[in-house]
C-alpha cells in the first residue's frame, strides 16, 4: 500500500488539495507543503484511492513520514484507514527507551482500569526494568494498574504488588539537603533563564527552524572574516544611469561579484567533507532576502554570464516569487556565494555567517561621504562604502580573499564593465 512522503527535512502541510476517497493519477497534484523556504506541490507518483490522510493540514511530519495512504482498490481502503489511524501523530507515542505489549480481551479476564483506558486505550506499557521484575517475581504485568506516565508499570507498580519493600533510594540524601546551607546546592540549568512575568512563547515558522539549523552547522566551519573599504562614485554614478531602465543596486554588486569570482575560483569553491575543494564549474550568486518570517538566499545562477539587465529581470523574478513563497529548491539551494546587502538600511558594516555549502559570504554597508587622503597627501570627500567577507579557512587563504577582494574593488572603481 504507497505511501505520500516528501523529501524536505521536515514539511508542514499548508492545504490538501484532494479529499480521502478522491481517485488519483500518477503525477497528479495532491497536497500543498512548506517546506523550508516554500510552499510546493507534491504529486503522487502512484494511480490509486486516497485512502487515508496521516497529517492533516497545520501539522507538521519529518522528512521520509508519510503524509497520506493511497489504497489500489475499495476493498484495501478500510486496511488503509486502521493503519492511518495507527500511524496519527495526534496519538502520543510511548518513550524511546519503553516498549509496549498489546493485551486482547482474551488475555484479560477483568476490565481495564480507567486510568490505563484513558491514556493508551487497548495497550498496556511497561519500562524494561519493571518487565524484568514481574518475570522475576513471577507477576502477571498485564493485570496492573500502572502509575507512571500514561499509564505506564513502573517498578514500584511490580515491588507493590509482590508484596517486596521499594528499593532503598536517594531518601537520605534528600531528607538531609534541607540542613546543608543552601550555597551548597548546586543551581539548577532552569535557573539561568528565569521566566519574565507576560513572556509569550512563539514557536519557529519553518522557514525560521531551517535557518536556526543551518546558522547552528555553520559553527562547525572554520572562518574568518576580511573588510575591503571601496569607493563608489563610478558605482553611484552609473548606477543613477541604468536605474530607469529597473536596474538595482543588488543586481550591480551580484555582477561585479560574479565577474571577480572568476577570476578568483577559489573563492567559489566549496569544502563538503574537510578533505578536498569542490571548484563550482557555474557562478551561482545567492542574496539575502528579508522575509515576514525568516530569511531566504534566491540565486541568481551563472551570474557571470548574464548581462546586467536580463540579471536585474532574473533578480525581480525571483523576488516576486520567494514574496510569494513558490521559489523552487534550485532557486535557493544552489548558491556558490552569497551576497548580504544591509546598505539600503544605513548599516555601515557587519559580519555575516558563513552559510552552509559555500566558501564565502560578502556583506556590504552602506555608501557614506568618507575623507580620504591621496598619495600625495590632499585631502578629499568620497562616497565609501566598507565590504567584509566571511570565508571558510579550511580553503580560502588570506592572500585569496585578499586579491578577490582587489579584483572586486577595481570593478566598482570602474565599473563600465559591468553593463558590457
Amino acid at each position: 500500500m504507497p505511501a505520500l512522503s516528501s523529501t524536505m527535512t521536515e514539511g508542514k502541510i499548508v492545504s490538501w488539495v484532494k479529499s480521502e476517497g478522491d481517485v488519483l493519477s500518477k503525477g497528479e497534484s495532491v497536497v500543498v507543503v512548506e517546506s523550508d523556504k516554500a510552499d510546493m506541490d507534491v504529486e503522487t507518483f502512484y494511480d490509486g484511492i486516497l485512502a487515508a490522510i496521516v497529517v492533516n493540514e497545520g501539522e507538521t511530519a519529518p522528512v521520509g513520514a508519510a503524509i497520506g495512504l493511497l489504497a489500489e482498490t475499495e476493498a484495501e481502503i478500510a486496511e488503509a484507514r486502521a493503519k492511518a489511524t495507527a500511524q496519527s501523530p495526534a496519538a502520543p507515542p510511548p518513550p524511546v527507551e519503553e516498549s509496549a505489549h498489546v493485551a486482547s480481551k482474551a488475555e484479560s479476564p477483568a476490565p481495564a482500569p480507567a486510568p490505563v483506558a484513558a491514556a493508551t486505550p487497548g495497550k498496556l506499557v511497561a519500562t524494561p526494568y519493571a518487565k524484568k521484575l514481574a518475570k522475576q517475581h513471577k507477576v502477571d504485568i498485564t493485570k496492573l494498574v500502572g502509575t507512571g506516565p500514561f499509564g505506564r508499570v513502573t517498578p514500584e507498580d511490580v515491588e507493590k504488588a509482590s508484596g517486596i519493600a521499594p528499593a532503598p533510594k536517594a531518601n537520605v540524601v534528600a531528607a538531609a539537603a534541607p540542613v546543608a546551607p543552601a550555597a551548597a546546592s548546586p543551581p539548577k540549568a532552569a535557573a539561568s533563564y528565569p521566566e519574565i512575568p507576560g513572556a509569550k512563547i512563539v514557536p519557529f515558522t519553518t522557514m525560521q527552524a531551517a535557518v536556526s539549523r543551518n546558522m547552528i552547522e555553520s559553527l562547525s566551519v572554520p572562518t574568518f572574516r576580511v573588510g575591503y573599504p571601496i569607493a563608489t562614485d563610478a558605482l553611484d554614478a552609473l548606477y543613477k544611469k541604468v536605474k530607469a531602465k529597473a536596474v538595482t543596486m543588488t543586481a550591480l554588486l551580484a555582477k561585479a561579484a560574479a565577474m571577480a569570482l572568476v577570476q578568483h575560483p577559489v573563492v567559489n569553491a566549496t569544502c563538503k567533507d574537510g578533505k578536498s575543494f569542490t571548484y563550482n564549474s557555474s557562478v551561482n550568486i545567492a542574496v539575502a532576502v528579508a522575509m515576514d518570517d525568516g530569511l531566504i538566499t534566491p540565486v541568481l545562477q551563472d551570474a557571470d554570464k548574464l548581462d546586467l539587465y536580463l540579471l536585474s529581470k532574473k533578480w525581480k523574478e525571483l523576488v516576486d516569487k520567494a514574496r510569494a513563497k513558490q521559489l523552487q529548491p534550485q532557486e535557493y539551494n544552489s548558491g556558490t556565494f552569497t551576497l548580504s546587502n544591509l546598505g539600503m538600511f544605513g548599516v555601515d558594516r557587519f559580519d555575516a555567517i558563513l552559510p552552509p555549502g559555500q566558501g564565502a559570504i560578502m556583506a556590504v554597508g552602506a555608501s557614506k561621504p568618507t575623507v580620504v587622503a591621496d598619495k600625495e597627501g590632499f585631502f578629499t570627500v568620497k562616497n565609501q562604502m566598507l565590504v567584509n567577507v566571511t570565508a571558510d579557512h579550511r580553503i580560502i587563504y588570506g592572500a585569496d580573499l585578499a586579491a578577490f577582494l582587489q579584483t572586486f574593488a577595481k570593478i566598482i572603481l570602474n565599473p563600465e564593465s559591468l553593463t558590457m
